[in-house]
């Protein structure tokens, strides 16, 4: 998705600015600023590690911030400020339900929690369980729902009071393929229907389909804040390249990287992660110079810029890679 006039002449909902977390010698998030406005989907795109939990919670109220300050349709949020926070429905990473009730039962006793009772209660139940594609298995106990039906439900339950303001902590974590597409198309609707969305995930295609701005999350910082056009032209015209080589790899990574428009030159085990200016332009030079350091190339594989490619040009580092760590998120 892109920004147009129609997004950018909407009301800001919400406003970070220059938000500060530290656990001991860590820094988690470092002067993190962004807004969204009202109808638009801003992502936070990052490993894990890279902050994006801390900085939901703290925009949320569920966690204090060091420093720094969060506003809601202008009024500032705060771990005390209940009023306000009742403007923002918050979905975890691990679904918040209780396995023993039903789907409805579920949301009849978060409902009650938001204070809605009565037949506006019982509406909001029925046209939440449509949203979310669940009226069917309504009456069913939770613990007999798919994983992908009880984040979908969980969705359903940080939507129940029409909050301003919807932030999601990767909720399509974990899930198959046709469950994280079911899970993605009801989000994109909610921005059709006016609310506005932060969505945090470690997946660049989740953000690209979703989010009209995105700010890219490494080491508690935002590094780089645009549309996906914005982000992927600051990379100009570089390919990821990546050879799948046997042999020496050190030696090899330091002879492509003498090639000129090689801009990065990384091993990771048995293969070389590039950054190269045209990359198919310059891909017989690569070729021959990992060869003539006493490589054997294996496979190769040019990648177009996208957001992995801005990561990369960013931190030095491949976005992939840092995902399949697993670090615990913070």
């Amino acid at each position: 998705m892109t920004t147009g006039p129609d997004v950018d002449s909407r009301p800001v909902v919400l406003r970070a600015r220059d938000l500060r977390k530290r656990y001991g010698s860590l820094d988690a998030v470092r002067g993190v600023s962004f807004e969204v406005r009202e109808g638009e989907a801003f992502g936070l795109l990052g490993p894990a590690g890279a902050g994006k939990t801390t900085t939901i919670s703290m925009v949320c109220g569920l966690l204090a911030r060091d420093g720094g300050e969060v506003t809601l349709d202008g009024a500032p949020v705060e771990v005390d400020t209940v009023a306000v926070r009742a403007g923002i429905g918050y979905v975890p990473q691990e679904p918040a339900i209780y396995p023993d009730l039903t789907g409805r039962e579920n949301l009849r006793f978060f409902g009650r929690l938001y204070d809605l009772t009565g037949s506006r209660l019982a509406a909001r139940v029925d046209e939440v369980l449509a949203q979310i594609g669940l009226a069917g298995r309504a009456r069913d106990r939770v613990g007999t729902y798919s994983s992908g039906m009880q984040r979908r439900l969980n969705i359903g339950i940080g939507l129940l009071h029409q909050p301003r303001l919807l932030l999601l902590d990767e909720p399509a974590a974990g899930l198959d393929p046709a469950s994280r597409h079911a899970i993605l198309e009801s989000i994109a609707a909610l921005g059709r229907d006016g609310t506005a969305i932060v969505y945090a995930t470690d997946r660049a295609e989740e953000a690209e389909r979703l989010c009209q701005r995105i700010g890219i999350m490494d080491g508690g910082e935002i590094r780089a804040e645009g549309t996906r056009s914005d982000l992927v032209a600051s990379v100009g015209g570089r390919d990821e390249v990546r050879l799948s080589v046997t042999g020496d790899v050190a030696a090899a990574a330091a002879a492509v990287a003498r090639i000129e428009g090689v801009e990065r030159a990384s091993p990771h085990g048995d293969r070389l992660d590039l950054l190269v200016a045209h990359g198919h332009g310059v891909l017989p030079r690569l070729l021959a110079a990992a060869e003539g350091a006493g490589a054997v190339v294996r496979d190769v594989d040019v990648v177009e810029p996208g957001l992995e490619s801005v990561f990369l040009h960013l931190t030095g580092r491949p976005f992939r890679d840092l995902n399949e760590q697993g670090d615990e998120a913070v």
